[in-house]
């Protein structure tokens, strides 16, 4: 049956060496780090990531337009790999009419299976290039979320990998201390008795 003494490291005894006492800090210091610090740090990352996405949505909303028009263009002949894909958008020819500027026609990218004479919703940045539409609420928040737990991840990572290489070095002090210990006593326990 074995007996598992909790709390030695912290205690005063013969057997404890300083490797155990810094060892026994480093468990410590590494719960901290884990419970406080490394949430902390996520939260502060997607806050952040929060601030710079809505800044960016906004520019986007600001910046872009959404035009309703028909496409008159067929879907390309020869697909490459990524086109041949029934779910995925396709470049085609769309008209739309613009109050003041007349029939415009120009190449956006338009949903899967659409036809032409069937109208479709693009958008077109400020110098007329089609882009996808600028990002939502949902977007923002997936990418706030997603950074901060990265972040968490991350932080969480370094002090397990800190810990990981400290537990080596007390390691490897301990192992230096109990042969220095042994130098000194073993002779008494090898030599034979006369």
């Amino acid at each position: 049956m074995r007996t598992r003494v909790r709390g030695w490291r912290w205690r005063r005894n013969p057997l404890r060496r300083r490797s155990d006492v810094v060892e026994a800090w480093t468990v410590l210091v590494v719960a901290v780090l884990m419970s406080v610090v490394a949430p902390l740090a996520g939260v502060a990352a997607g806050l952040h990531a929060h601030d710079q996405a809505r800044a960016l949505a906004a520019a986007q909303r600001a910046e872009r337009h959404q035009v309703r028009a028909v496409v008159v263009g067929d879907a390309p002949r020869r697909l490459t790999p990524s086109q041949s894909d029934p779910r995925r958008p396709y470049r085609a020819q769309v008209r739309w009419t613009e109050p003041g500027k007349g029939v415009r026609t120009a190449w956006a990218r338009v949903p899967a299976g659409t036809r032409p004479g069937e109208p479709v919703s693009v958008w077109f940045d400020s110098r007329d290039r089609s882009v996808g539409p600028p990002a939502d609420d949902v977007a923002v928040w997936q990418h706030t979320v997603t950074v901060g737990l990265c972040a968490a991840g991350g932080t969480a990572t370094l002090v397990f990998l800190g810990h990981v290489i400290a537990r080596r070095i007390a390691l490897r002090h301990r192992l230096a201390e109990w042969e220095r210990e042994w130098a000194r006593t073993g002779p008494r326990w090898t030599q034979p008795r006369t």
